[in-house]
């Protein structure tokens, strides 16, 4: 069976993908997926017709954040302004999902852009470009939720993007900081995306700007391929030490997704069946159960991370697999895993979880 050498991205097989299919498990939950992406590439294509097809899976999707992706960079302005572009596509596929038509789950109800913090404190101009693009930031009734810039880096140069050029000491350098230090005077958040080994220097950045909200992407960037392939037991150890030191910053949630990426060495898509929620639940559990333990419900977000993670497993099977492993847990821990901490995290209107029409403009 052919694998995508990305570290991220296995291919989407739909024939194989249909080969698993499950009766939804608690479809009554409200659920706000927190990060999923949207884009148009030469062979992998997922737009707001691909979304809503996973989405009207059986499961309570009430609204969804797309996080940037590089998608829709405008083509005839300088790189630094390019992903602004990727904002006006999202803010306009919001706008289509909020007309109705489509169906109630508001798609895009959050936008989290990409800015190259690395500009010190020039990046405010991109910033509020993006701001004024989705219509305001969430907190003042716009779209605009914060900025994913990512910080992944390993000696190992398999596993880095090089779309994304980053460096050992990014998160300790002048200019990053310069940068970062912009968000908080526009109540903007940060996507912390690292490899596990990183989260001791993501948990100094959270120290010293406790007013910046800082959500860390993926689980904390669970690395089981290339160099760490048979060093699992070591890697869950570092790992945990590191989401118990970052968890300590209460500025500070943590996404539960990203595990379906080939990234983190599960295998699930070398199966010759795609994998039922129990399988899933039974790899995940330690990794789910630690983030559940170090950070409580409260500052817990489920994120599908799809297309990216689609290559595993379906939609419907990745929700189920989470449901089962807080299968031990409260409705209102349950309601806050699967919406509420989200919608505080990105400041969303709370009628997208009630399905209520507001009365006035929001």
């Amino acid at each position: 069976m052919a694998i995508s050498s990305s570290p991220t991205h296995a291919p989407v097989r739909p024939a194989w993908l249909a080969t698993r299919s499950e009766a939804t498990i608690e479809p009554g939950i409200p659920v706000i997926d927190s990060h999923h992406h949207l884009y148009d590439r030469p062979g992998s294509r997922y737009l707001l017709d691909d979304c809503l097809d996973d989405l009207n899976s059986g499961h309570n999707v009430r609204a969804t954040v797309i996080v940037q992706a590089r998608s829709m960079l405008r083509a005839d302005v300088c790189p630094l302004y390019q992903p602004i572009g990727e904002t006006e596509f999202a803010n306009g596929v919001a706008a289509m999902s909020a007309s109705g038509i489509y169906g109630e789950a508001r798609v895009g109800a959050g936008i989290v852009g990409f800015a190259d913090l690395m500009q010190g404190e020039a990046i405010v101009q991109v910033l509020e470009q993006h701001i004024s693009r989705a219509g305001g930031t969430t907190a003042a009734g716009g779209r605009f939720c914060g900025v994913r810039q990512s910080l992944t880096w390993d000696s190992d140069a398999s596993l880095l993007n090089p779309l994304y050029p980053t460096s050992k000491n990014m998160m300790e350098s002048h200019a990053f900081r310069a940068g970062f230090a912009q968000l908080e005077g526009l109540g903007l958040s940060f996507e912390g995306w690292v490899f596990f080994h990183q989260l001791p220097m993501l948990a100094t950045l959270a120290r010293d700007f406790p007013a910046i909200p800082i959500v860390l992407n993926h689980c904390g960037g669970v690395v089981g391929i290339a160099n760490y392939e048979n060093y699992r037991d070591e890697v869950f150890q570092v790992w945990r030490r590191g989401i118990q030191e970052i968890a300590k910053c209460q500025n500070v949630m943590v996404k539960l997704s990203g595990l379906g990426m080939r990234l983190g060495g599960f295998g699930f898509e070398r199966l010759e069946r795609a994998p039922s929620s129990i399988e899933l639940a039974t790899a995940w559990e330690p990794w789910v159960d630690v983030c559940l333990s170090a950070f409580g419900a409260d500052r817990c977000m489920y994120g599908s991370n799809f297309p990216v993670d689609k290559g595993s497993y379906s939609y419907g099977v990745g929700l189920n697999a989470l449901k089962r492993m807080t299968g031990g847990a409260s409705l209102d821990e349950k309601r806050k895993i699967f919406a509420e901490s989200a919608t505080t995290f990105y400041r969303l209107p709370g009628w997208l979880i009630t399905g209520a029409t507001p009365d006035v403009w929001e």
